[in-house]
C-alpha cells in the first residue's frame, strides 16, 4: 500500500503517514474519490478529525471498490489497529464478477472482458471499452433484460465483498453514503446515480459490527452550483462535476463526528493485533 497518495493538481488528496506510535488511537477511513477529497480544500476525513479530536488515517484509493482494500494487507492491518473504521459505500459496478476483470487498484478500469460476457452480448465490440461505467451504460441501452443478468450478479457480489471487508477490519464500522441519489432511489443502471447499483435492501443485508450509517446527498441544480467552491485546473471541470463539493464534505464531517463520538467514548484505544487471514 502506498500510504502517501499523490497526483497532479488534486487538492485535498490525503497525505497520510503510517500509524506510527499512535497505539491504535485513530480512525481508519476507507473510500474512493469521494474520500480522497479531490477538488476540495478539506475532505471529510480531515473535518472529522478536527471535529472529533481523534486522528483520522485516510486510506482512500481513487475509484476503489471493496476488493482493492481486501487485497491490501497493510490497509487491513491499519484498520484492525484502529479504534474504528469508516467505510464509504462504493458502487456495485466495481466488484469482482464473471463478466469483466478490473485493474487491481483502479477498479474503474477494465483489464479484460470474459468469454461469458461476450456470449451474453455477442454483437458488442468490446475493444472500445476500457472503463467499467461507460461499458455498463452501453450494455444497458442495448438490452435492459440482458443487463439484468450482470446487475444481479454485481449486487450479490457487492453484499458478499462488503460483508467480508467489514469483517476483516476487525472492529467497529461506520458506513458513509455520499452521492447524488438516495439508497431508496432506483438503481437499475449506472446512469441512475452514485453510488451505482446499490440499494437500501443491499445496505440492510450487511452484517458485522456496523454501528451507524451516515447518509449525505450531494445534489446540485446546475453545473455552476456543482462546481461552487471546488478547486480545479484547466480541462478538469468534467471530472470535478462528478465528486462531492465542500458543502457535502462539511456535512459529512459534522454528521460523522456526531455518530462516532459516542462510539469512541465506549472504546478504549486499540492495541496492535495481526490481520485476520482468509479462510
Amino acid at each position: 500500500m502506498n500510504m502517501e497518495q499523490t497526483g497532479s493538481f488534486m487538492p485535498g488528496v490525503a497525505k497520510s503517514g503510517a500509524p506510527g506510535n499512535d497505539d491504535g488511537n485513530y480512525i481508519a477511513v476507507l473510500g474512493g474519490i469521494e474520500t480522497c477529497g479531490w477538488y476540495v480544500d478539506a475532505p471529510y476525513p480531515a473535518l472529522l478529525e478536527a471535529a472529533s479530536g481523534t486522528r483520522c488515517l485516510n486510506l482512500a484509493k481513487p475509484h476503489a471498490g471493496p476488493d482493492a482494500f481486501l487485497g491490501d494487507e497493510a490497509v487491513l492491518a491499519a484498520c484492525q489497529n484502529a479504534r474504528l473504521t469508516v467505510i464509504a459505500v462504493s458502487g456495485a459496478h466495481v466488484v469482482q464478477n464473471r463478466f469483466y476483470a478490473m485493474h487491481s487498484r483502479r477498479n474503474d478500469r477494465i483489464v479484460r472482458q470474459t468469454d461469458f460476457l461476450r456470449a451474453v452480448y455477442p454483437e458488442v465490440d468490446f475493444s472500445r471499452h476500457h472503463f467499467v461505467r461507460h461499458m455498463l451504460g452501453e450494455l444497458y441501452d442495448r438490452s435492459p433484460a440482458r443487463f439484468a443478468l450482470i446487475r444481479d450478479e454485481l449486487q450479490r457480489n457487492w453484499i458478499q465483498r462488503m460483508n467480508l471487508l467489514c469483517a476483516r477490519t476487525g472492529g467497529e464500522v461506520v458506513l458513509v453514503w455520499v452521492g447524488d441519489r438516495s439508497p431508496d432511489d432506483p438503481a437499475e443502471t449506472v446512469e441512475d446515480g452514485d453510488p451505482p447499483l446499490v440499494t437500501r435492501a443491499m445496505l440492510r443485508a450487511l452484517r458485522g459490527r456496523i454501528r451507524a450509517t451516515v447518509e449525505v446527498l450531494d445534489i446540485s441544480g446546475s453545473e455552476a452550483e456543482a462546481l461552487e467552491g471546488k478547486i480545479y485546473g484547466e480541462g478538469q471541470e468534467h471530472a470535478a462535476l462528478r465528486v462531492p463539493g465542500p458543502r457535502a464534505h462539511r456535512e459529512l464531517g459534522d454528521r460523522l463526528a456526531a455518530a462516532v463520538k459516542p462510539i469512541l467514548a465506549e472504546l478504549a484505544p486499540s492495541v496492535s493485533r495481526p490481520v485476520a487471514r482468509r479462510a
